[in-house]
């Protein structure tokens, strides 16, 4: 039947158009953004995911930062170290050419006394970010210092952080307000390190003085050279410098030690961002390949769906030569 009052393949034309355009957008969109899964409507539980992981992976970005900077702390930390066993070793070897006989051991003591500023010159500047953890300016240990290493999700959804920990109070060179807490401030008992010694009298050395009646303060002997020191004197103060060097030099393996961990967490962190990144764009990244070849099907089938309804809509005009 043919009716003027309703054109039944017009309304089935316009719903085929309606149908196309709508394909249209969405295509369109997708291409435009890049994305298959923009929004929630698109798809909830793709998106839900993606939305979590991409805030991970910028939290993952500031752990990345966060090490960055720790391992800037490290490095300031082993450079100083390293520069200082450098002048200990100096110090070591003017005492040993302190025991020649006929040495004049005044002139030697000003040679220890300039590396002696050198070693405090060393502690004072290495600083990084307000932190300095080879000189401790308070009355208390310098305890552990936390690096942040990584962000972890379990399971259940529960996040989690990953530090590392350095203690701090073996790597203080100099304690500025409690002698005790510093290798190079602190009493060391050369008598105790005297294996041929059969007294229990401590013999105590310290090599720097701060001048800090805080704390606990060195009460044993400087380490300085005068005409009248004994051989056995230089001896005892051999002992602990080389003590002093044995300390530092197990601080440096540990800070050479967190170095190292520091770097393979950043490429891990890096790797695993990367990973979760790509994860992400599986999930919810658009095929422009698809999307392209999809579009100009539906321009095609555009362009039929027009002349269908131009079709459906003259024969209407058609039923006007019926009565001529």
């Amino acid at each position: 039947m043919t009716s003027i009052m309703t054109n039944s393949a017009a309304m089935a034309a316009l719903q085929t158009m309606r149908s196309i355009n709508n394909d249209m957008e969405t295509t369109q969109a997708r291409i435009s953004s890049g994305y298959r899964v923009e929004t929630a409507a698109d798809n909830a539980a793709y998106w839900s995911i993606a939305t979590t992981m991409r805030s991970d992976s910028q939290a993952l970005s500031t752990v990345k930062d966060a090490l960055g900077l720790g391992a800037a702390k490290v490095d300031t930390a082993y450079t100083g170290m390293e520069s200082s066993i450098e002048v200990i070793t100096e110090i070591k070897n003017k005492l040993l050419a302190a025991r020649e006989p006929g040495v004049d051991k005044t002139k030697i003591n000003k040679e220890i006394t300039e590396l002696k500023n050198q070693l405090s010159s060393i502690a004072d500047s290495a600083s990084f970010s307000g932190e300095n953890w080879l000189k401790n300016e308070t009355t208390a240990a310098a305890g552990t210092k936390s690096i942040v290493g990584g962000f972890n999700r379990d399971s259940a959804g529960l996040v989690s952080i990953t530090t590392l920990d350095i203690n701090v109070t073996s790597l203080t060179l100099i304690g500025a307000d409690n002698e005790s807490l510093g290798i190079l401030t602190k009493d060391i008992d050369a008598n105790a390190l005297d294996a041929d010694s059969t007294s229990t009298t401590a013999r105590d050395y310290y090599l720097i003085d701060t001048g800090s009646t805080n704390g606990t303060a060195a009460s044993g002997t400087a380490i300085t050279l005068s005409a009248t020191t004994t051989d056995q004197q230089v001896t005892d103060m051999l002992r602990v410098v080389d003590s002093m060097l044995s300390q530092m030099t197990d601080a440096a393996s540990n800070l050479g030690a967190v170095n190292k961990r520091i770097s393979m967490q950043e490429d891990f962190i890096a790797n695993l961002k990367d990973s979760i990144d790509s994860g992400i764009g599986r999930l919810v990244d658009a095929d422009m390949n698809e999307e392209s070849t999809r579009l100009k099907a539906l321009q095609t089938q555009q362009q039929l769906g027009i002349q269908s309804l131009s079709i459906a809509n003259s024969n209407s005009q058609n039923i006007l030569s019926l009565f001529r």
